[in-house]
């Protein structure tokens, strides 16, 4: 099963809206396939593990990180495949928390007489598409908080300098999030700061919807997040506050702006996740400033932090925090986290951790 959440995690930035999935098939002690789900809308990890077999797959057992779908779409159901094989035995990891299958394709295969055992890894298997298991359930983006700070808990010295607080390697693994997740949202605070492209810099990898928050519609008609449309779309957010005239120039260079609702004069962030749930967008990698953390972690939209902490200080009472605004005022309504997993990352410190919501 290890090696089968490995084959799965090679899907990892391609899958999306579908999980990743491996397969393993092991017969007479050794194993004689293996496969994953490479790409939405091709071939299952169970079909790429049966089409590489090197023998018959009858009688053999198959290790599946996800419970074999029992339904059409833009492929047969797995669950089926596996029957008609003549499987003797099924190990899956994790039942599909999918309405469309959630234990039917278990259910189905015991039926026709293959012997499943579940939970093998379950909670590999969870961590794995905490992406999808989040969209599935709950029609919401899964957002990821991604800030590099100096060991002082700064992200820019008081003047706004900021590049490079962490690593190159550091920066390097922060653009693999971006290869990885359906898209990359910040605040108009840093287009016009820092006028970034937010694209994907590891080749082979897709770029991020790119999602602006401009309450205003304050963005630059030549900003560089603007650009290339056709390899990274770039859609922005704003209220009723924005200028019209301002809205008609971005749309006549196919920018797509979105009004969304208001909260205390800014861009109802729940709203908005509402919004681009319903437009498919499964995940968000959000980088923005310090106000906009602060907001994202008010409005409750966050599920998951990854912070780099570099080995420098930068002092000063005007230096930039990663949560701005004014914070909590009682130690009882901190925001709490949880699974907090620690690593370097050369000199630097990664930390991977998610918000805890057990209150």
């Amino acid at each position: 099963m290890k090696r089968a959440l490995e084959l799965a995690g090679k899907g990892r930035g391609f899958t999306s809206p579908n999980p990743m999935v491996g397969a393993v098939i092991v017969k007479n002690g050794k194993i004689i396939g293996e496969g994953y789900h490479k790409k939405a809308g091709e071939a299952h990890a169970e079909v790429n593990a049966i089409h590489s077999a090197t023998e018959s797959v009858e009688g053999a057992t198959i290790y599946v990180t996800l419970e074999p779908c029992s339904h059409f779409g833009k492929t047969p159901p797995c669950s089926d495949l596996i029957i008609d094989k003549k499987f003797r035995k099924v190990v899956v990891a994790a039942t599909d928390p999918n309405p469309l299958v959630s234990g039917s394709g278990i259910e189905r295969i015991r039926k026709a007489g293959i012997e499943v055992i579940t939970g093998v890894c379950e909670k590999e298997s969870h961590q794995l598409n905490e992406v999808f298991n989040t969209y599935i359930t709950t029609k919401l983006p899964f957002v990821v908080m991604k800030y590099a700070m100096s060991l002082d808990g700064k992200i820019a010295t008081e003047t706004g300098e900021s590049k490079w607080i962490s690593s190159e390697d550091s920066r390097k693994h922060a653009h693999h999030l971006r290869g990885h997740l359906s898209a990359i949202m910040v605040g108009i605070g840093t287009i016009l700061k820092d006028d970034p492209r937010l694209t994907c810099r590891i080749p082979g990898y897709p770029n991020p919807t790119r999602i602006i928050l401009d309450s205003k519609l304050r963005i630059p008609l030549d900003a560089a997040v603007l650009s290339n449309q056709h390899e990274a779309p770039s859609l922005i957010l704003t209220t009723s506050q924005a200028s019209e005239e301002k809205r008609t120039e971005l749309e006549k260079k196919n920018i797509e702006v979105i009004t969304v609702s208001e909260l205390n004069g800014q861009i109802d962030l729940r709203k908005a996740m509402q919004v681009m749930g319903k437009k498919g967008i499964d995940s968000i990698l959000l980088e923005g400033g310090g106000t906009v953390n602060a907001s994202a972690l008010s409005a409750d939209i966050v599920s998951k932090l990854i912070v780099y902490i570099a080995p420098i200080l930068i002092g000063g009472e005007h230096a930039t925090a990663p949560i701005m605004g004014h914070g909590v005022q009682h130690m009882s309504d901190v925001y709490k986290i949880k699974h907090m997993e620690i690593n370097r990352i050369k000199e630097d410190i990664h930390i991977e951790a998610y918000m805890d919501r057990s209150d």
